[in-house]
């Protein structure tokens, strides 16, 4: 049995008061966003009971499904990578980013590369895709990560990454490996507005149709989601989760994670999601079980 958990959306609280020459147009308006409203819906406190909780379920690997912070600050980016160093080793925890971290450029500013020890592949690889074994499981890794315009938080694969992925899915499946896509923004065509989408979706869909996938993780809707790619002789489960951070009635959904139980029968393979989410008062709980394939 392999237990994988999945965070995403941790939105990191609170922004930090940026420096002028910080600020462009999308930072301000981003700024303004979150002091009207944004930051009482993300919380420290709720971030801290779901890791606590997550910590104590004792996962076999974590994996983190971007926007760990808010504009993009130096500072947040910064502050990240000490989260991330609490949540676990580099070993231990995969990354890939979300719209939110990559909010605009910096010039020589690091950016996102404070994490690229989350970032890398078994064989180093540093370029998404890249690749995680775990004997016959395989997380792959996918960036749609991309600088939007103001009022847009959509993302994109690009031909490079797509075609990289269908040779990934080509090669594992041909190993009987159990194959679990991991990226920010929800992968099929309709799961998100034009704004908000992600601009091959298509693409990608058609890529797993064709070579297949055990499970595909993604965040960026703060929605529990269970969709399904329909392929032929099999479906493929595609699970979204809500902000990790999201207080209880100022979001969507309050913060959850995941936790898939991946087992191998033999013949097959078995998959079994739980769903924690934050109660209040520093509780997190069950509430959700189900049987995704087997």
């Amino acid at each position: 049995m392999f237990t994988l958990a999945h965070l995403s959306d941790i939105h990191l609280p609170p922004v930090p008061w940026p420096r002028l020459a910080e600020l462009d147009l999308k930072r301000a308006l981003g700024l303004g966003n979150w002091h009207l409203g944004r930051k009482r819906q993300h919380r420290r406190q709720v971030l801290d009971a779901l890791v606590a909780d997550l910590h104590s379920q004792r996962p076999d690997h974590i994996a983190v499904g971007g926007d760990l912070v808010n504009i993009g600050l130096p500072a947040e980016l910064a502050a990240a990578r000490r989260w991330l160093d609490g949540l676990g080793s580099p070993a231990a925890v995969t990354v890939v980013p979300g719209n939110h971290d990559i909010y605009g450029p910096f010039g020589r500013d690091p950016g996102i590369e404070r994490w690229r020890d989350f970032m890398r592949g078994d064989d180093g690889t540093a370029a998404f895709p890249f690749v995680r074994r775990f004997g016959r499981i395989a997380l792959i890794a996918l960036s749609s990560a991309v600088p939007t315009p103001v009022f847009w938080a959509s993302g994109r694969l690009g031909m490079q990454q797509r075609q990289a992925l269908a040779a990934l899915l080509a090669g594992l499946g041909a190993e009987n490996c159990f194959r679990i896509v991991l990226l920010h923004h929800p992968p099929l065509p309709g799961q998100a507005d034009r704004r908000r989408e992600l601009k091959d979706a298509p693409e990608l869909a058609a890529i797993l149709s064709r070579h297949g996938a055990e499970l595909v993780l993604h965040g960026h809707n703060h929605q529990a989601t269970v969709r399904w790619l329909e392929r032929p002789g099999a479906r493929v489960p595609v699970v979204g989760v809500p902000a990790a951070s999201a207080f209880p009635g100022a979001h969507t959904t309050a913060a959850r994670y995941n936790l898939f139980a991946i087992e191998n029968t033999g013949e097959s393979w078995r998959v079994g999601l739980v769903e924690r989410e934050y109660r209040g008062g520093g509780q997190v709980a069950e509430v959700g079980r189900t049987m995704l394939t087997g």
